[in-house]
């Protein structure tokens, strides 16, 4: 008898290592399939955005489960990006790190690979990573992990681990990526002309750029009727390119528009995306030289309602 305990033991042991066995080599060819069947996307979606295919693919291989989970199945979420307050959007409910949270959900898997780009690029605590280079994957990887976009702390180094297996980072090499870091973009620069030929007395200080707007940084003792002056605007003018109502106190290191703001958002900054609630729509508008009328109109905004966090604002 104790000999017929031992020999079925074994065979449930051999059983159980058997599908162990089957399982592991399932999850491989899942993860090649994903993998053939979604990096021609990944290295499409790097192109327009400057998110690594390498990371676009090791992340939806970690989230999607190689794209059979219910998310990926039924709702074509492979990132496993949640709702927010701000998504108006399809929904589903899946329990994570609480019962039945609320998920996005897409028509169709290029708008997951659409939206997660996005997320990434247009959100600021994302943003610094695009100063990496597309090669750098693991300093995206932990990246990721640093700017909270998964509570799991191997996070980082599971997605290392399916970059190296697969050697995604094959797809990364010999593409050109068609836009700069939204850093760049974003940061002002000295104005490229000869001051003098188009404001008066402007050598007084150096003139920035930001979206090919002239603006400058105010100093201790700056009023915005003093920098209308030395500029040769009026004071009216110099507030309705700043979107001011009337004239505020301005602290030293305030941007001032000394030209009026343009209608959209310089080319590879279509979007903002709320990093709090309550973020003021001026301070937006100051930030990507945009007029906040536009950012208003483009966006069906309603007056006095506030942002929320991760809420979308189209700037272009």
């Amino acid at each position: 008898m104790k000999r017929l305990f031992t020999i079925i033991a074994t065979l449930a042991v051999s059983a159980v290592a058997l599908f162990v066995a089957d399982a592991a080599v399932d999850m491989v060819a899942a993860r090649k399939a994903y993998i053939e069947k979604y990096s021609a996307l990944a290295i499409s979606e790097m192109e327009r955005s400057g998110v690594p295919a390498s990371i676009t693919l090791a992340q939806g291989l970690l989230e999607s489960g190689a794209g059979r989970s219910t998310l990926a199945t039924q709702a074509h979420n492979h990132f496993g990006i949640k709702c927010g307050k701000a998504w108006r959007g399809s929904k589903t409910y899946h329990d994570d790190d609480a019962p039945q949270e609320c998920f996005r959900s897409y028509n169709k898997d290029e708008d997951s690979f659409k939206d997660h780009s996005d997320f990434l690029r247009y959100y600021d605590r994302y943003k610094f990573l695009f100063d990496l280079e597309i090669t750098d994957y693991k300093g995206w990887c932990y990246g990721l992990k640093q700017a909270g976009y998964a509570t799991d702390p191997n996070y980082a180094p599971k997605l290392i681990a399916l970059i190296e297996e697969y050697d995604l980072t094959r797809f990364d090499k010999g593409t050109v990526v068609k836009v700069e870091s939204p850093e760049q973009l974003e940061k002002a620069v000295i104005m490229p002309v000869k001051f003098d030929e188009q404001f008066h007395f402007s050598l007084e200080r150096t003139i920035y750029q930001k979206n090919g707007v002239a603006c400058i940084y105010s100093v201790a003792g700056d009023t915005y009727d003093s920098i209308a002056l030395i500029y040769d605007l009026f004071p009216r003018e110099i507030l309705r390119f700043n979107d001011l109502k009337e004239a505020e106190d301005l602290l030293p290191g305030t941007l001032v528009y000394i030209q009026a703001k343009k209608n959209k958002a310089a080319k590879g900054l279509e979007k903002y995306i709320v990093g709090e609630d309550g973020e003021s729509l001026r301070e937006i508008s100051q930030r990507f030289a945009v007029k906040m009328s536009s950012i208003v109109r483009r966006n069906k905004l309603q007056a006095n309602v506030p942002l929320v966090k991760e809420q979308e604002l189209r700037l272009r």
